[in-house]
């Protein structure tokens, strides 16, 4: 079965230049990833910054360009994921390095992993499970996320796997870690 990737209206709030505050865009959020070596995922982007703290009264679109997995050097990624259900057969032959390198992380892949999809970033991700159902994959366990459910990613090994028969939607906040102590 097929899914249709699912569209949002990204509003942008700004100030006029008698600094009234206003609305300076509205529209579909057009920063959409879709590509043949993901399958059934779509990552939509609707705003990222370079550095911390963040740049305020932009004009312009921070997320023209390629979408890139992880946020900039002390920077942030704002972005919802949809994962439509997996085909085990089409998972068990996919090459997750060459799904990875079209979002500019190639090398955050885990090699050998369980999974093909299984990654790290250096980053700390917050997300909730907006709807749907979704396994997100560790090193060794399988934990099951249900609609509302939250999670903080600090840096792990990690995949998300949908086994179950809907899309599931997840929005992400990653922000730029540093590892080292």
């Amino acid at each position: 079965m097929l899914f249709e990737a699912k569209e949002f209206r990204r509003v942008v709030t700004g100030h006029d230049e008698n600094g009234v505050a206003t609305v300076i865009s509205d529209g579909p959020a057009t920063s959409i990833l879709q590509r043949e070596t993901r399958p059934g995922v779509t990552l939509t982007n609707f705003w990222k910054n370079e550095k911390t703290p963040a740049q305020m009264e932009r004009h312009d679109d921070p997320v023209d360009g390629p979408l890139i997995l992880h946020p900039q050097k002390n920077g942030s990624v704002f972005r919802v994921v949809q994962f439509n259900p997996e085909d085990p057969d089409v998972i068990a032959n996919i090459d997750g390095e060459a799904a990875f390198a079209a979002m500019g992380a190639g090398a955050n892949v885990v090699e050998g992993a369980r999974h093909p999809y299984m990654h790290r970033t250096e980053s700390l991700d917050y997300s909730i499970v907006l709807s749907g159902e979704v396994h997100m994959m560790m090193d060794e366990e399988d934990y099951l996320l249900k609609t509302g459910d939250v999670v903080v990613q600090q840096g792990t090994n990690h995949a998300w796997s949908n086994r179950g028969t809907e899309p599931c939607v997840m929005l992400f906040v990653l922000i730029d870690a540093n590892n080292d102590d």
